[in-house]
């Protein structure tokens, strides 16, 4: 007897839908109001706002927002109309991807619409059913969908070990040597959890044993790490070892959009084979125009990257001095680890938000193992030493609760629909 398709899903939500009810709106799915910042409103009262990934302050740079109004003023929302391919094209769309090829150092770029979408259709693209992969299995969702779509043999490596890694390119090229086909081996510049950078020194050192390709997934290391910002390569002194260099605006660069960067003939054969951007409508005036400008901005005003890092620096040493746990972080983004139940975590969370008025991201189980919380901090070069200093002292408040069972406690006593309004 056939099934009704949606039976499975009436029953289980999902590891995450199954919270909703207490959890949507407020945990997840939140309205943050106001101008875009350091400081916003949730649920009516004031909130620091450490949820951001607008590592730069770009959001609400006056020559940025200038540069948008009078690209919407001048173009619309709508121009240019179709895909590239067809009608979408124009020469600003080249500038941009000119610009920001010389930017990462590699002889071309292409631009893409959305990160996401753009990563799963690049590995795609790349590969054929004989090619291998190896990826780190700490790789973000983005990855792991284009993986997905691969027909082929895939090999995931222990998260940052180059051990793993170096034992599965020995399974990979015995299976590519069978088949006839090549090896991608696909890391992160920077891991957005635990805010680790990826071993690309390391990895890129293995191609002088070892015969593959080196795709990167650059997003939250454009913009913040290397002299000039041009990312993790930069930082590590090898980003000519990096074959396909990927990184997304919606961080550093406080937009929508995306890049790919390598070398000429590899980025003219992508632009006919990216079927993300081939079927769909060219990214629009308005973010294309808006894009140079920030870039310009990355370019030409250090500063911005330099008070960055003071804020990091603080606030990472700052919790360090105070006894927490921030892993091994070695970038912008600052984890804190702590050791709780979800029920312990949304009660908590609950509490910096209404009585410290500190809202950041909360990471628990399946993203992360059972019985640890995850409180991801992302400071900004908005962000104030003030701001900064208020979070360690609502830190150390709410991790003495979490400790002395007061937060057990509440679960235990009490469920709160924190959804509603």
């Amino acid at each position: 007897m056939v099934k009704d398709l949606f039976e499975r899903i009436h029953n289980n939500k999902g590891p995450l839908g199954k919270w909703a009810s207490q959890a949507e709106g407020y945990y997840v799915f939140p309205k943050l109001e106001g101008e875009l910042g350091p400081r916003m409103k949730f649920h009516g009262k004031d909130i620091l706002n450490w949820s951001l990934n607008d590592y730069l302050g770009l959001a609400n740079h006056p020559e940025v927002r200038k540069a948008d109004a009078d690209a919407a003023l001048q173009y619309g929302a709508a121009y240019p109309m179709g895909a590239r391919m067809m009608s979408g094209h124009t020469t600003i769309h080249e500038q941009l991807q000119d610009e920001l090829a010389a930017f990462v150092k590699k002889e071309a770029a292409y631009l893409l619409n959305f990160g996401y979408q753009g990563m799963v259709s690049t590995i795609d693209a790349l590969v054929t059913k004989n090619d291998v992969i190896v990826y780190d299995v700490d790789s973000h969702a983005c990855i792991i969908d284009g993986v997905r779509l691969h027909m082929g043999k895939r090999f995931t490596y222990k998260h940052n070990d180059i051990e793993s890694l170096e034992k599965n390119l020995e399974r990979a090229t015995k299976m590519a040597n069978e088949q006839g086909g090549g090896i991608l081996v696909i890391t992160e510049g920077v891991f957005g959890m635990r805010g680790q950078q990826g071993k690309l020194k390391e990895i890129v050192a293995l191609k002088e044993k070892y015969n593959f390709r080196l795709l990167v997934d650059d997003a939250h290391g454009f913009g913040t790490l290397g002299a000039t910002g041009a990312g993790a390569g930069e930082e590590q002194g090898c980003q000519d070892g990096i074959d396909v260099y990927f990184s997304t605006f919606a961080k550093s660069m406080a937009s929508i959009g995306a890049f790919l960067a390598a070398d000429k003939d590899i980025i003219d054969y992508l632009k006919y084979n990216l079927r993300s951007q081939m079927f769909a409508k060219a990214l629009p005036m308005i973010l294309t125009v808006g894009a140079l400008k920030r870039l310009e901005l990355l370019r030409n005003n250090p500063g911005l990257k330099d008070k960055l890092w003071v804020n990091v620096n603080a606030l990472q040493n700052g919790l360090k001095e105070r006894g927490f746990n921030i892993g091994d972080t070695n970038t912008c983004v600052t984890p804190v680890y702590l050791e709780g139940s979800i029920p312990e975590a949304m009660v908590m969370v609950n509490d910096l938000r209404e009585n410290y008025g500190i809202f950041l991201s909360i990471v628990v189980y399946p993203v992360i193992p059972k019985g640890i919380i995850l409180l991801r901090i992302i400071p900004t070069a908005s962000h104030s030493l003030e701001d900064i200093e208020e979070t360690l002292t609502a830190f150390e408040a709410i991790r003495e609760k979490l400790t002395d069972g007061t937060y057990k406690r509440i679960a235990a006593e009490t469920t709160v629909d924190v959804s509603a309004e």
